[in-house]
């Protein structure tokens, strides 16, 4: 199943058909998360199904990351924080097969994240435009709170592979931030007008083996509010693409293949990401770099953090922090 033109969804459709199959009426773009994927994990595929919740938040200081995951045989989660200026990072990832201690919600905004396992903790919690994160580890701890302002748009995409592979993404980005962060007793404050967050939402049914590339940034531009989000590889041939401007909370969708030019040998050159009248680069600092080889599962991941400048349709953008990252996962 190919879809070569993408279009704008804007009434809430369903993700899956009874059968559990693909609805090809999702097929497309939004600006609101209107997809219902109460399907994913209901109906048949069993290995396949990946449902999860990922945010990211950058400070001046630090960057705050966490992950609750669910894919059928293993809950996955993270928690991951970064001194930005020492270069130190503290963190815990644990697996758990098979899945226990998650709750997700069947779709976005429609109930609590919940992960426990020993040694972690991660709550969110939706009420009133307010998303609040609250994570901890032996070492650290953080309490969030990402504002949506009322004219926000995010990037939700349907990804087409074939009538039983398939993914809704939401990447949100450029999300106002505030709150503190804990380390080893000593406390930093998540100041607002000077922290971002970043939220991929995903549910689908995925292929066995694949590769993608992944890069965002947030910040203020001139005082305007910007962020950008590119993808690849891993939507290619499909019809859809997960690329767009935000800028001042209006979205641009940007429905081409984007082109990358990098080399992980040599991960501090710039990246050059470009096409669709997007002119990117992307000057890493540090690179996260992870490898897990559990036999029928294993990952390789390389999320290089650093600064984003560039042009698009006009509009020209630099100092903006963010990441760009290559991954392969067999899961």
């Amino acid at each position: 199943m190919k879809f070569v033109v993408e279009r704008e969804l804007t009434e809430p459709v369903s993700l899956t058909l009874p059968s559990g199959d693909l609805n090809p009426a999702a097929v497309g773009w939004a600006r609101r998360p209107l997809v219902d994927t109460s399907g994913i994990g209901s109906t048949g595929s069993w290995g396949r199904n990946k449902r999860w919740e990922y945010w990211n938040v950058s400070t001046p200081s630090h960057v705050l990351a966490l992950t609750v995951s669910l894919i059928d045989y293993a809950a996955v989660h993270e928690v991951w924080i970064f001194d930005r200026t020492a270069q130190r990072a503290w963190g815990r990832a644990p697996t758990l097969i098979p899945p226990r201690g998650a709750i997700l919600p069947p779709s976005l905004d429609q109930g609590p994240v919940r992960a426990v396992a020993k040694d972690f903790l991660v709550e969110i919690d939706h009420s009133d435009g307010i998303v609040r994160l609250h994570a901890e580890i032996p070492e650290a701890s953080f309490d969030v709170e990402v504002v949506r302002p009322d004219r926000h748009d995010c990037l939700a995409v349907v990804v087409p592979w074939s009538r039983r592979r398939f993914q809704y993404t939401v990447k949100d980005v450029a999300l106002p931030a505030v709150g503190v962060l804990r380390i080893e007793g000593a406390e930093y404050p998540i100041p607002a007008g000077q922290s971002w967050a970043v939220l991929d939402h995903g549910r689908g049914r995925w292929p066995y083996d694949i590769a993608w590339n992944w890069g965002a940034g947030s910040g203020l531009v001139d005082g305007v509010s910007f962020g950008l989000q590119v993808g690849g590889r891993w939507t290619e041939g499909t019809g859809s693409t997960e690329n767009g401007i935000l800028i001042d909370g209006v979205l641009t969708k940007i429905s081409e293949e984007l082109t990358w030019d990098y080399d992980l040998a040599e991960w501090r050159k710039p990246w050059r990401i470009t096409g669709g009248g997007l002119d990117a680069t992307f000057t890493p600092d540090y690179d996260r770099h992870s490898e897990t080889n559990l036999g029928i599962i294993a990952a390789r991941t390389d999320q290089c953090f650093g600064i984003w400048s560039g042009s698009f349709a006009g509009f020209d953008f630099d100092g903006v922090y963010g990441w760009a990252e290559d991954v392969h996962n067999r899961w």
